[in-house]
């Protein structure tokens, strides 16, 4: 008796990248079937090698015959792509980039509502800076005026004590105020 292991050849296995591609960038490739699997311990009369492959006379070969008629026309891409959306669900990644465009959306909005809060903040500003300056200017001219109508008054008093004492004496009396 002699014992066989199973040796899987190494052959070179197209996987998609995680980035998105159109489907004619993956090679397209057919395979026949797969080996069947064999343990270790697994031992048969007589077997045949063929490619790296061995297939034993046993009840094993019985298996491999089977497994191999259906996979025969296999598209690996399509059994990937498939297996890929079984197992891949898009629902969170969908709802996380709607919930991203709606936040980038009242983002956007909130900035031009800034923007538009900006300038009536300086449209107020130029209007009451204007209506500062012409405060400053009324508050000057009154200024002037009012240091006009003292020196009239303070030329009438001095006018008045000078032409009429006694009368001007009799009406401090009466009418006293503070000449601060």
């Amino acid at each position: 008796m002699t014992t066989q292991h199973y040796q899987a050849p190494v052959l070179p296995i197209n996987v998609p990248s995680k980035a998105p591609a159109p489907a004619s960038l993956y090679p397209v490739s057919r395979v026949s079937g797969s080996p069947p699997e064999l343990s270790d311990t697994s031992t048969t009369a007589g077997s045949r090698t063929s490619a790296g492959f061995s297939y034993g006379s046993g009840s094993l070969s019985g298996d491999y015959e089977s497994s191999s008629a259906s996979y025969s026309g296999v598209d690996v891409v399509d059994v990937l792509s498939d297996r890929m959306q079984n197992t891949f669900d898009p629902t969170p990644l969908d709802k996380g980039l709607a919930m991203q465009a709606q936040t980038s959306g009242q983002l956007n909005a909130k900035q031009r509502e800034l923007l538009e809060l900006q300038a009536l903040a300086q449209r107020r500003l130029k209007g009451v800076r204007a209506n500062f300056s012409d405060g400053i200017k009324v508050a000057r001219e009154t200024k002037r005026d009012l240091e006009w109508t003292q020196k009239r008054v303070n030329a009438l008093k001095t006018k008045a004590e000078s032409v009429h004492p006694d009368e001007y004496r009799r009406a401090t009396k009466k009418y006293t105020y503070d000449d601060n």
